[in-house]
């Protein structure tokens, strides 16, 4: 099993920044892609950004140049910088990690950690 904790959300004035953090801990052979996932209410789960073990990443459209993902290797976890925030980035994101099993790979998801951006 595989267990992802997130942190960092809260509540941010229109233009600020925020940090989110992802930990994976468990027992697993190793972690493929890491990334950060968002729903806002009335509204389906959206991907954000995602990041491969060799550091390739990818964002959606509404937050590239703001936004900026990261991944240390070493410690399993994966961050989301979110700069020049919007209203319209208040969700609830959710961490993600693609994990490398024996025969598969398997799909694991965090709690959720609120992000909230409002004067």
């Amino acid at each position: 099993q595989v267990q992802l904790v997130e942190s960092g959300g809260g509540l941010v004035q229109p233009g600020g920044s925020l940090r989110l953090s992802c930990a994976a801990s468990g027992s697993f052979f190793s972690i493929n892609a890491m990334g950060w996932y968002r729903q806002a209410p009335g509204n389906g789960r959206e991907l954000v950004a995602t990041i491969t073990s060799s550091g390739r990443t990818d964002y959606a459209d509404s937050v590239k140049g703001r936004f900026a993902i990261s991944r240390d290797n070493a410690k399993n976890t994966v961050y989301l910088q979110m700069n020049s925030l919007k209203p319209e980035d208040t969700a609830v994101y959710y961490c993600h990690a693609l994990v490398e099993g024996l025969v598969r790979s398997y799909d694991y998801w965090g709690q959720g950690t609120q992000v909230t951006v409002s004067s």
